[in-house]
């Protein structure tokens, strides 16, 4: 620890500061890998070099200092994750100003709120439907200067006042710039201190406006550094980065990837995850538990598809790959070896010709170990993935905390728990249970908001997260639960509804979405969204009309195959955790639709207000407190 903690102590002011050394110790290694059109309708990846990237950074930041951009002031990017907003990002904190970010995904209103509360002087628009929301809100961006596409041209009036211009445009105006000012871009970097801002995140939320997170120079560098204390990642790695880089779990793994000088292969597309990993062949990745949800739901879907045999070979191999795990980081812990008895591991070699190879394969075939954030992975799909040799090693964070504040300690991971704090984060817990934060990577408050600020962040530094959790004899953390998320019903009994939603989802193959409901009523009962491509699938193979979604969920069998894996969670559950009713919904929940965030994570409130009607038939002539 000691060689982590001088390695945090001796960190640069800001991370531009380590992507200019970066570049300078190793500017003909392989930086980032993205796809690109070729004639024949397919895709190649190519690849920058560290010279190759700075020399499109630095061409990119003199072109914003070109434009009147100056230190701290804030430059927004609205985009997909792809090489460009990398590029773009790197130059906002080159030229020393702070990054907006902006999901894509962001209505025309809110993406207004966004820019006009940042005061974002330069926006870069990914497309033409970006540039769209900010020209059609114009008149109250008084700041907004310029918009810069990064794909397309403007259209003739939009150029003719110079409001927008394209990538190139900027990058040969940098160009420009660089050669009566070679310097500019350095000297920049150099006057950086450890407490301007580099970032304003704006907190998806799942209720009101957004907040804006204000996360210094110094949040990154030092985050920067604490990643590559853990030792979990190295020169020679393959990281394949598909995560939102608007969102602060996405970002944060750009500082460590400038440490430690791996490659990143870069593809926002999340459709296209199944289809790039073989390519890629990561050997490691960042993702949200949703992913690995809807992975192994995909895998037990496509064993049904195969017939019965089949299937019950599946269910026999996720029995032993959970069991093999749970036993296997067991005999780690009290020993240091994952030993297993003999029958167990023949039975694991078994399973592993017969399924685990192959989903590995899947994954590429060198996956070396997946990080799961931004919400919590059900423990029994954690067990799965371990045991079948795809280790998903958990971590915690906010986007307040620069995302990574603990995280599992490679091999010696627990599954069920976050693991450890990263060297100079401190983690305590207060006597309600609440998980409280503090060190480097900190927030400097919420922008514009004192008194937001006052109520989560104290004068000596600890960060109230709103979380709930317990701390192990030897420091790992679990998280139990989202402070204000516990159900209290109307007999006086709290309860857990993400532990209750998560078995679900580890039982049931089908499911997308769960929403478990019961504060101040008598019984606790379930909205069940379920995943349309596997229920489709298991309706076609059941001979059901099966082109028509609303149909399969109206159909009698349906509901009966859900009720059964109902009827098993509750086996497991206290009798007052236990599902007395659900109802199914008409489509899965979705960013789209306003049911989840942009990180994927359920907006209760929202749910339960646009189905209310199904919520008040399970309660119908019941007696509430």
């Amino acid at each position: 620890m000691t060689d982590a903690q001088t390695l945090i102590d001796n960190r640069p002011p800001s991370v531009a500061g380590l992507f200019l050394q970066r570049v300078e110790e190793t500017p003909d290694a392989e930086a980032y890998r993205f796809p690109v059109p070729a004639g024949d309708g397919s895709e190649q990846w190519r690849s920058l070099t560290w010279g190759q990237a700075a020399e499109r950074v630095f061409a990119i930041a003199a072109g914003l200092i070109d434009l009147g951009v100056r230190p701290e002031e804030r430059v927004a990017i609205a985009s997909a994750t792809r090489v460009e907003w990398l590029l773009a990002d790197l130059a906002v904190l080159c030229a020393g100003a702070a990054t907006t970010t902006v999901y894509p995904s962001t209505n025309a209103d809110e993406s207004a709120f966004i820019l006009a509360d940042s005061g974002s002087r330069v926006l870069f628009a990914e497309n033409a439907g970006q540039l769209a929301k900010a020209r059609a809100h114009r008149a109250e961006l008084p700041d907004l200067a310029h918009v810069v596409l990064l794909d397309g041209a403007p259209d003739e009036d939009a150029a003719a006042d110079g409001w927008v211009l394209t990538l190139a445009d900027l990058e040969r105006r940098g160009a420009a710039y660089l050669e009566r000012h070679p310097e500019v871009v350095k000297k920049n970097v150099a006057a950086i201190t450890a407490d301007q801002l580099a970032t304003l995140i704006y907190t998806s939320g799942t209720t009101g406006r957004p907040k804006g997170v204000r996360l210094v120079h110094d949040c990154w560098s030092y985050m920067a550094k604490a990643i590559a204390a853990t030792g979990l990642i190295g020169a020679d790695d393959v990281q394949y980065l598909w995560l939102p880089l608007a969102h602060v779990f996405g970002k944060v793994l750009t500082a460590g990837q400038i440490e430690v000088g791996h490659v990143v292969a870069v593809d926002g597309r999340v459709d296209k995850i199944i289809e790039n990993l073989p390519v890629v062949r990561p050997t490691y990745m960042a993702a949200v538990p949703r992913i690995f949800e809807k992975v192994y739901n995909g895998v037990a879907a496509k064993a049904r598809e195969g017939g019965a045999a089949k299937y019950r070979i599946f269910q026999w191999a996720a029995g032993v790959a959970r069991e093999y795990a749970r036993v296997t980081q067991e005999n780690r812990r009290a020993s240091g070896r994952a030993s297993a008895p003999f029958k167990l591991a023949a039975q694991h070699a078994v399973a592993d010709k017969l399924v685990y190879a192959k989903l590995r394969e899947a994954f590429g075939g060198r996956l070396r170990a997946c990080i799961s954030g931004s919400a919590a992975l059900a423990p029994e799909i954690g067990y799965f993935f371990s045991g079948a040799g795809v280790h998903i090693l958990e971590g915690y964070g906010l986007t307040e905390s620069s995302a990574a504040s603990c995280v599992n300690p490679g091999e010696m991971y627990r599954t069920g728990t976050v693991g450890k704090p990263l060297p100079g984060t401190e983690v305590r817990i207060a006597e309600d249970g609440e998980i409280l934060l503090r060190g480097p990577g900190i927030m400097r408050g919420y922008h514009g908001l004192p008194e937001k600020t006052e109520e989560v962040l104290e004068a000596d530094g600890w960060f109230h997260t709103g979380d709930i959790g317990e701390l192990s004899d030897d420091g790992f953390l679990r998280i139990t639960d989202r402070k204000k998320d516990l159900i209290k019903t109307s007999g006086g009994k709290y309860i857990s509804p993400v532990e209750v939603e998560g078995r679900f989802k580890a039982l049931c193959p089908y499911v997308g979405n769960v929403l478990v409901i019961g504060a101040g009523r008598n019984f606790c009962t379930a909205l069940i969204a379920l995943d349309e491509p596997t229920i489709t699938a298991w309706a076609r193979e059941q001979g059901l009309p099966h082109t028509d979604y609303a149909a399969v969920i109206a159909a009698p069998r349906t509901r009966e195959l859900v009720e059964g894996y109902v009827a098993q969670v509750n086996e497991g559950l206290q009798r007052w955790q236990t599902i007395k009713k659900f109802r199914l919904l008409p489509r899965d929940l979705d960013v789209e639709h306003g049911d989840l965030t942009p990180s994927l994570k359920l907006k209760r409130p929202v749910v339960e207000r646009e189905f209310k009607n199904l919520i008040d038939e399970m309660y119908a002539g019941a007696v509430e407190a």
